[in-house]
């Protein structure tokens, strides 16, 4: 008992220690509880096996990333049947889309086979007031060229849909079944901005092929990186055409003589009813309608996983849907 006592000695005022505390070392452990045994012989267990448990978590992500694919791929074959309606659909469309608005005479205005010197005149003047360029820079002074004065009606239908056709890059470049397309981008989405649905109607029966084992995505152009990257200067500009055309067309050229939001909506139907070009656009209109939810749905893994509900709900308005895309994609989604 003595010494488990602390002695004071009273020449040096110091402290006296008894050897059982000096020697702890000495004394009997008191047994560990079986949370701390649990604890030492886990890490002791894992820190042995570590080479074991990852070969393991290897193997089991494996087969789980298998498993996905397997899905992936009976889901494919699953909907093959739609697929081959769908793409049968498309490319009926495609000849109805020529015959009826390219050659044959029977829809309002003149084929292309006997097209008027007055509607090329129309469609030179339409280009140069591209994006309206033209009239703003007069509007404010620069006169390096002058706009064509044409029927803001008119300009405000063409715009509309040029407009609506830039939204349609990032997504066309960012669609993950693009590798079943295997010409160039590029030229596709050229040929889109003067032709419209003559392209696009192709390449959306294209990509419902069947996924060729021995094709890979190939690295994106140029022009693609600059669509994906700069997507939401994209979303931005083409948005702003839409909504100033739709604008112009009602209320641009004040100080011409076009009449009031009346006589513009009559002129409309009249343009629509009698020119091959303003009929078409309907057609590219209506068409736009469908493929883009189409192609927003499914490319909705390429949006920030933040944005996914909005651009989902988005995506059935014209225009709208497109331009939430794009201000929405995610920044490493170039190649999806």
């Amino acid at each position: 008992m003595a010494w488990r006592l602390i002695l004071c000695s009273r020449s040096s005022n110091s402290w006296i220690y008894p050897p059982a505390l000096l020697y702890s070392h000495s004394l009997p452990r008191p047994a560990a509880s079986a949370k701390e045994r649990e604890r030492r012989d886990g890490l002791k267990v894992y820190g042995r096996s570590r080479p074991l448990r990852s070969a393991c978590l290897i193997a089991c992500r494996a087969k789980k990333r298998s498993g996905m694919v397997e899905d992936e791929q009976q889901a494919w074959e699953d909907g093959r049947p739609l697929r081959q309606v769908q793409q049968a659909a498309l490319w009926a469309a495609e000849a109805a889309y020529i015959l009826w608005l390219f050659l044959l005479p029977y829809a309002p205005g003149d084929p292309i086979w006997a097209i008027k010197s007055t509607t090329i005149n129309d469609l030179v003047g339409l280009s140069l007031n591209f994006f309206f360029i033209l009239p703003w820079m007069n509007a404010v002074g620069i006169h390096v060229l002058e706009a064509p004065v044409l029927h803001p009606v008119a300009e405000g239908l063409f715009n509309f849909v040029i407009g609506w056709t830039l939204l349609f890059a990032p997504v066309l470049y960012t669609d993950h079944r693009r590798d079943r397309y295997s010409g160039s981008l590029d030229v596709l989405w050229g040929f889109q901005m003067f032709l419209t649905n003559t392209f696009l109607i192709p390449y959306m029966a294209i990509r419902l092929n069947d996924m060729d084992v021995k094709h890979s995505y190939n690295n994106l152009s140029q022009l693609g990186s600059l669509m994906t990257k700069g997507s939401s200067v994209v979303g931005a500009i083409g948005g702003t055409v839409c909504v100033a055309s739709a604008l112009w067309t009602f209320f641009g050229r004040p100080d011409a003589a076009f009449g009031g939001i009346a006589d513009r909506w009559d002129f409309l139907l009249r343009y629509i009813g009698s020119e091959r070009l303003a009929y078409a656009f309907i057609w590219d209109i209506g068409l736009y309608t469908m493929f883009q939810p189409w192609l927003i749905g499914d490319n909705l893994h390429n949006v920030k996983k933040s944005s996914v509900s909005i651009v989902s709900n988005l995506r059935f308005i014209p225009v709208l849907g497109l331009v939430a895309y794009t201000l929405c994609l995610e920044d490493d989604k170039s190649i999806s």
